[in-house]
């Protein structure tokens, strides 16, 4: 009687397994091979797409409604007067405002007094519900009227209007950082006989700060865009900001949208290096902790 063939058996006595897979001759392939093939698949299939897209523009027309030097020539002399104000409204205006106003915030709505507590969380929901645009208008011609004052500095109502928005949200933002100081700082620093607002001052808050310097840096980012909302307060020539100087060279005939496209890189010349901030400071929190 003939013997049956099949798998030779390995030392344990179990059947060996077979490296076929699917048919003779086609073995498994590692997980990790199986992920570099998918990788370059994806690059071919991305590669075609791109290739494919730039066959099909008119770069022509790309070059004129994009690229226009005419158009260029006409605005770029107003533009590092509206980069720098740009800025202030920024910097010296809405983010002061804001960091004063939404650290005050953060301490009420953690205070022991239920009274403020109830005043910072109806703040915060309030001019977080609603759009920074109304709130910009309202402080440019609503609030003036009915309050009766007169405020004429285009800063200060820009200070006063994006200050107040960014507030709320840099308000929730120290209010986690605050909680998420270790509790055994406050202790360690009250058993030195510390009290409890030195603690707070020296102790509690430089620490906050640095836990929420990384969001922080985000919200100035979304602070520097909503500038752009400064042009309906009514600007002279000297008080433009970049969304203003794009929008009006939009109503040129020529030039197509040369402003906006130029526009958009001053606007990326301020952000893209907050941003690689924001995550240069967040590498450093993560090794430090």
């Amino acid at each position: 009687m003939s013997a049956t063939t099949g798998p030779a058996p390995d030392p344990t006595g179990r059947p060996a397994r077979s490296l076929e897979l699917g048919g003779a001759g086609g073995r498994r392939l590692s997980p990790r091979r199986r992920a570099q093939r998918a990788r370059i698949v994806q690059y071919a299939v991305l590669v075609i797409v791109v290739a494919v897209l730039a066959f099909l523009i008119d770069w022509s027309r790309i070059g004129e409604n994009f690229f226009n030097a005419e158009a260029v020539e006409q605005i770029a002399p107003l533009i590092p007067r509206a980069f720098l104000n740009t800025l202030i409204y920024t910097l010296c205006g809405g983010f002061a405002v804001g960091l004063s106003l939404g650290t005050l915030l953060a301490l009420m709505k953690l205070s022991s007094v239920r009274l403020y507590r109830w005043i910072a969380t109806v703040y915060i929901e309030f001019f977080r519900g609603i759009p920074a645009l109304l709130v910009v208008i309202s402080f440019g011609y609503a609030v003036p009227i009915a309050l009766g004052v007169s405020i004429g500095s285009v800063t200060t109502k820009a200070a006063l209007a994006l200050g107040m928005v960014s507030a709320a949200y840099i308000a929730e933002t120290l209010r986690a950082g605050l909680q998420a100081v270790p509790k055994g700082q406050v202790e360690a620093a009250r058993s030195l006989g510390m009290s409890h607002g030195r603690t707070l001052v020296q102790v509690v808050i430089p620490q906050a700060f640095r836990i929420v310097l990384p969001p922080m840096t985000n919200e100035f980012i979304l602070l520097t865009k909503d500038t752009s909302l400064v042009f309906l307060l009514g600007l002279a020539t000297s008080q433009y900001d970049l969304t203003k100087i794009g929008r009006d060279a939009l109503n040129n005939a020529t030039g197509g949208l040369t402003p906006l496209f130029l526009i958009g890189a001053c606007y990326l010349l301020i952000t893209l290096p907050l941003g690689q901030l924001a995550r240069y400071l967040e590498r450093r929190g993560v090794r430090s902790r």
